[in-house]
């Protein structure tokens, strides 16, 4: 009885897994040598798929349920092993189980920054960060293409090469879009989207599928940066003087803060950028007193009144703006009459030129067309 009860506990009669981890792709069964015992009952949960390997090939592949092994539920096996009628002893065979649940958060990043040409700022360097998230979608290709016979496969054995291929595509992504430095923000979205049509294909070569990318952001070298912030700031209050002032302020602020009392050095740069900054407002009141007298004894003429534009529809296009000499170049050459519609600030709708004051005097004194050639 020993015996038998030996060779009894050496055979399986229960296979699945419970996955404790988060990363786990792919995991064989632990059979250690032992043999699976004819009847065995095989559990595969939810976001599972199990596969019967038996000697190097892929033979049987069973979603989620619970089966009980037998002839029937593994054709392919009993095929490869000879089963014609059936089999009644224990059998031998490797089993892997998949993760098909989603593996979200999977991160990437650009390793090196990476050149763009830019319309507003000519060659910048940029760094882009963002996750993306993918599911096994065909069990055996994976496990055939990626996996192989890895007895635990995780998503850190994968995610390099993924990666890279993230990266290579994104960055085609930007060159492609044409977009201007300071319109990516608002483009995001457009971005990630085609960015994950581009890799979907690619993904599925590995038996991945890829349900979501994302980029979290794109952005400049920290002194590229600086140097935006600084142009930004300028922009914002319209006039260097008052920036200069500004950065002056910050700095004697910063040296009468000093622990040293302002006797050092950063004391001695402070009393001389207030200095400064006291030199230059007494010149910018000195040049408003000589500008305001100026404009006492000698009263500026008024502005000129602004020229009237009219946009002009051409065989259905938009054209313009034009002024008065132009519109009326334009009739002297025949490319618009009464009948051809204008617009210009300030009207509802367009309206034949005819109905406009301001172009019917034109046609007044417009030379008629040239007679026809001899």
């Amino acid at each position: 009885m020993g015996f038998w009860n030996k060779l009894k506990g050496q055979l399986i009669d229960i296979i699945e897994w419970l996955d404790s981890s988060n990363d786990t792709m792919v995991y064989r069964f632990e059979r250690q040598g032992n043999e699976i015992k004819n009847g065995a009952q095989l559990t595969v949960r939810e976001s599972q798929v199990a596969v019967f390997i038996n000697e190097g090939q892929i033979a049987d592949v069973f979603g989620p349920g619970q089966f009980e092994l037998a002839t029937q539920n593994l054709p392919i096996l009993s095929t490869l092993k000879g089963w014609k009628y059936g089999f009644n002893s224990p059998f031998k065979a490797e089993v892997y189980f998949l993760n098909t649940k989603r593996f979200t958060n999977q991160k990437w990043g650009t390793p090196n920054v990476f050149y763009l040409r830019d319309a507003d700022f000519g060659r910048v360097t940029l760094r882009a960060f963002g996750t993306y998230t993918i599911k096994i979608s065909d069990p055996v290709k994976f496990l055939r293409e990626v996996a192989g016979t890895s007895d635990d496969f995780t998503t850190d054995q994968i995610n390099d090469e993924l990666r890279s291929m993230t990266v290579t595509r994104f960055i085609d992504a930007v060159g492609e879009s044409k977009l201007a430095l300071l319109d990516f923000a608002q483009n995001y979205k457009d971005l990630s989207e085609f960015c994950e049509k581009k890799l979907g294909g690619e993904f599925m070569e590995y038996g991945l599928e890829m349900s979501k990318f994302l980029i979290s952001s794109i952005s400049l070298p920290e002194k590229l940066q600086a140097k935006l912030d600084e142009g930004t700031g300028v922009n914002m209050l319209g006039d260097m003087n008052k920036y200069t002032q500004m950065k002056t302020a910050d700095a004697m602020s910063s040296a009468a803060t000093n622990t040293s009392g302002g006797g050092g050095m950063e004391g001695m740069m402070g009393m001389a950028m207030m200095q400064q900054m006291m030199n230059m407002n007494q010149n910018q009141n000195q040049q408003q007193n000589t500008n305001y007298q100026q404009n006492v004894q000698q009263p500026a003429p008024p502005p000129m009144p602004p020229k009237i534009q009219f946009y002009v529809s051409i065989n259905g296009q938009q054209a313009g703006p034009f002024d008065s000499n132009q519109l009326q170049q334009m009739i002297a050459q025949n490319q618009i009459n009464k009948q051809t519609f204008v617009w210009k600030q300030g009207m509802t709708g367009w309206v034949p030129a005819s109905q406009v004051p301001e172009i019917a005097s034109l046609f007044s004194v417009a030379p008629p067309p040239p007679p026809p050639p001899m």
